[in-house]
């Protein structure tokens, strides 16, 4: 007959095995109870804080919120005409010229970073590449001239800087095509590694857009500001349908207006790629007061810049 101490030894390794087992089935049950957690709440997130999308969103939003209440006070003012006037003719006049400028300077601003994001991005993605480099440095430059461009729109109004506002649309409108044509060849150089091809045609459908509609605006308001129909027509703000030159006040106009769009759209296609992206600002500390002239023991501290990591 087996005696209780006999089946303690013969149970004793076995109890052994069943808690090593119930120790391991703890942690994988942790592990995975954690992954949950993290899965859950990344579907909880909305789109806009995925990454850094929320630049290129709130670059639209703001710069068509600008152009919309500018519209808007100018039209209830009776300072333009409600049929297509330009874009910067909605803040020609105070008080809309105020809130045009302010709001612009500060789309400029987004644009400089969401320009900023986009060629930090390229760059990490094809740190080897020295043809889709320079490109990307080409269009980085291209970039910021026209946000500088859209500064000086906003603040140098054509009724009183003509010149000078004429300079900044340039920039802001054809240094911005160009600075989507650089990107649309980025974009058909990384796919379909990088992403696929329906970006790609995307943008380069935005682009042929941009080209028609600045094909259009130039074309008509060179034969426009010729001298055909008159000096004074740089400060015209209101528009008959008699007047000379109207049929090509309103495709300059028109053309100007669908430009803008293209615009939008462009940056738009940017949000999928911004939710993959965080940036991070680092603090080098050249020492530990004012007055030191060794080097700074401390580690370098980095934080999150603007978003946290996806």
């Amino acid at each position: 007959m087996v005696s209780e101490m006999d089946q303690l030894r013969v149970l004793s390794p076995r109890l052994g095995e069943w808690a090593a087992q119930a120790e391991k089935m703890k942690y994988v049950w942790i592990i995975s109870s954690d992954l949950f957690s993290a899965s859950e709440d990344l579907s909880e997130m909305w789109w806009f804080q995925q990454g850094l999308s929320f630049l290129p969103s709130a670059l639209v939003i703001w710069t068509a919120a600008a152009f919309i209440f500018s519209y808007i006070t100018a039209i209830i003012l009776h300072h333009v005409d409600p049929a297509l006037p330009y874009i910067s003719d909605t803040g020609t006049i105070a008080p809309e010229k105020c809130l045009f400028g302010a709001m612009l300077n500060f789309a400029a601003v987004l644009c400089v970073a969401t320009i900023y994001v986009r060629y930090k991005q390229v760059q990490a993605l094809n740190p080897e590449g020295k043809y889709i480099s320079k490109l990307n440095k080409a269009g980085f430059v291209l970039g910021l001239l026209s946000c500088l461009g859209l500064s000086f729109v906003a603040n140098f109004q054509k009724t009183t800087f003509f010149a000078v506002h004429i300079c900044g649309a340039v920039l802001t409108f054809g240094m911005g095509s160009l600075y989507m044509f650089v990107q649309t060849a980025l974009s058909y150089l990384m796919q379909p590694k990088i992403h696929g091809k329906q970006i790609f045609w995307v943008r380069l459908l935005l682009v042929i857009w941009c080209g028609v509609s600045a094909f259009s605006m130039l074309t008509c308001s060179s034969l426009l500001y010729s001298g055909h129909f008159g000096s004074d027509i740089v400060q015209k703000l209101h528009w008959n349908p008699e007047d000379k030159g109207y049929v090509l006040h309103m495709m300059t106009t028109a053309a100007e207006w669908s430009m803008s769009f293209s615009f939008f759209g462009f940056f738009l296609t940017y949000i999928r790629d911004f939710q993959k992206i965080s940036l991070r600002v680092e603090t080098n500390l050249h020492g530990l007061t004012l007055y030191d002239t060794v080097p700074c023991p401390i580690n370098n501290e980095q934080t999150h810049l603007l978003s946290r990591d996806v």
